[in-house]
């Protein structure tokens, strides 16, 4: 690939509240849960559509696509509930809690999947399974017992393109462009 290159994703946008909340839910599971490398609450988001590196000119031509379909998708405010684990069977990799999206984030997760094609990205392979990372082992770990939570709903009003850069303490997400939900400002 070209140095010129960025890691990239299309995800919806988190407000501060559900981030607090997140953050307490992490602070409680840490004693619980040993060997997680825990996600950063500030960079917590719902992603749409990984890209992984991508020129500049693959993500402008992604851009108009991106910003049509955020226009057509209303605003939400989904639940936030239920923890889990990937893979859905055997060693733990991934702690994540569920996102109760409606249908109409799903047409829009679909949509941002087919602009990425059409700009050149690798179809995914993998089914869409709204969710927000928490964690991860570097290990395979047991799988632990997890228990009920219920964080309540959170607004999601903004779809972003963010570039994603790779540091020894955790990724660092900057979104290169928000496109307001509903076409609002």
């Amino acid at each position: 690939m070209p140095h010129d290159t960025v890691r990239a994703f299309v995800a919806l946008e988190l407000d501060d509240a559900i981030r607090d909340r997140l953050a307490s839910l992490m602070g409680e599971l840490r004693g619980r849960l040993q060997g997680l490398s825990w996600v950063r609450p500030e960079g917590i988001h719902l992603t749409l559509r990984f890209l992984g590196r991508a020129s500049p000119s693959a993500l402008e031509a992604l851009k108009p696509q991106l910003r049509a379909s955020a226009s057509r998708c209303p605003p939400a405010s989904p639940a936030v509930s239920g923890l889990g684990l990937f893979p859905e069977r055997g060693r733990a990799r991934v702690l994540w809690i569920g996102i109760a999206v409606p249908p109409a984030v799903h047409a829009l997760q679909a949509e941002c999947e087919a602009a990425a094609v059409v700009a050149g990205f690798a179809a995914e392979a993998r089914p869409f399974h709204p969710h927000l990372t928490l964690g991860r082992w570097r290990e395979d770990a047991p799988r632990p017992e997890l228990p009920a939570t219920d964080l309540g709903p959170t607004p999601l009003r903004c779809l972003a393109l963010y570039r994603s850069d790779l540091h020894p303490a955790g990724a660092r997400h900057t979104p290169l462009e928000r496109f307001q939900l509903g076409g609002a400002s």
